[in-house]
């Protein structure tokens, strides 16, 4: 984790273009050639974007049983795809393997081809994704001359604590990859707008399609405006963002309102619920989260 102070990124240059990558997803085999052509084709038509997103597990499909066991051939790919095409590039996510289980793991990879944060998503998707192993460990990281960002990975977002994490330690976009196929969709893309507005920040919410979700992906503004969602097909989505825009929102309020994390900073009380193994009587009266055996 990158915890320098912020503020020493700034620039008189906030803008930057970034571009979400909705697309479908194989239930089984390497996505890794069609995330290839759609890297070529997004720098091909917008060769002004900066940095590349993906959804979740797109690189190998949902299913744990196709985790791949050549990991570092796999990074050497990715690394060689965001030098190649100079560019920033977040591929969103695949399982991978680790001597203490299964983990639905993300890199952030800059425009030399270097890996510059891990991640290991903090709340699988229970009962869903029964054996995935939680992360404990939070990805900001810079971009030079642009802002910090921040990444979490699909049922992440559904836990307030988890993007707090990630603006107290400085980020100002979340890079939120998401593998998003069932009912609550809208109800995501609800949680998505409030996160931004909450926390003064720009959310890209990147969904796949067919083994990759349902797509509607959404890019939220820190004021919480709607910037742009996608239908149900296959898009391209560049967007700027203007990073002045959040340092402005959090120092003076979304249209002179709410400084939400100026209030949350000064807050008077404590909150024992966030403690671990401290949940509270009624928590603990709901029993054991149940889970799905995999056949």
């Amino acid at each position: 984790m990158n915890d320098t102070n912020p503020n020493s990124k700034k620039s008189n240059n906030g803008r930057m273009m970034i571009a979400g990558i909705q697309m479908a997803v194989q239930l089984s085999g390497s996505n890794l050639d069609a995330m290839a052509r759609a890297v070529a084709k997004t720098k091909a038509l917008f060769p002004s974007t900066e940095m590349i997103v993906f959804s979740e597990l797109a690189q190998h499909g949902p299913v744990p049983s196709n985790t791949p066991s050549t990991l570092a051939d796999i990074e050497k790919f990715l690394c060689a795809l965001a030098l190649r095409h100079g560019v920033w590039l977040v591929p969103g996510s695949g399982y991978v393997r680790k001597d203490e289980g299964l983990y639905n793991h993300a890199i952030a990879i800059n425009p030399k081809g270097e890996i510059v944060g891990r991640y290991d998503k903090l709340f699988p998707f229970l009962p869903l994704e029964t054996g995935v192993q939680s992360g404990t460990d939070f990805l900001v990281f810079d971009v030079p001359d642009r802002g910090r960002f921040g990444v979490s990975i699909c049922y992440d977002i559904w836990f307030p604590e988890t993007t707090r994490a990630l603006t107290s330690l400085g980020a100002e976009v979340l890079l939120h990859p998401v593998l998003t196929g069932t009912t609550d969709r809208k109800v995501e893309l609800a949680i998505a707008q409030a996160t931004a507005a909450m926390f003064q920040c720009y959310v890209f919410d990147v969904n796949g399609l067919e083994a990759g979700g349902i797509g509607s992906s959404i890019v939220v503004d820190p004021a919480g405006v709607v910037l742009h969602q996608a239908g149900q097909r296959e898009e391209i989505f560049p967007i700027t963002i203007d990073l002045d825009l959040v340092r402005h929102v959090r120092a003076h309020g979304a249209n002179g309102l709410g400084q939400t994390l100026k209030s949350f900073r000064d807050r008077k009380v404590e909150f024992p619920a966030q403690k671990v193994g401290e949940a509270s009587e009624f928590l603990d009266e709901l029993g054991p989260l149940h889970t799905i055996a995999r056949h």
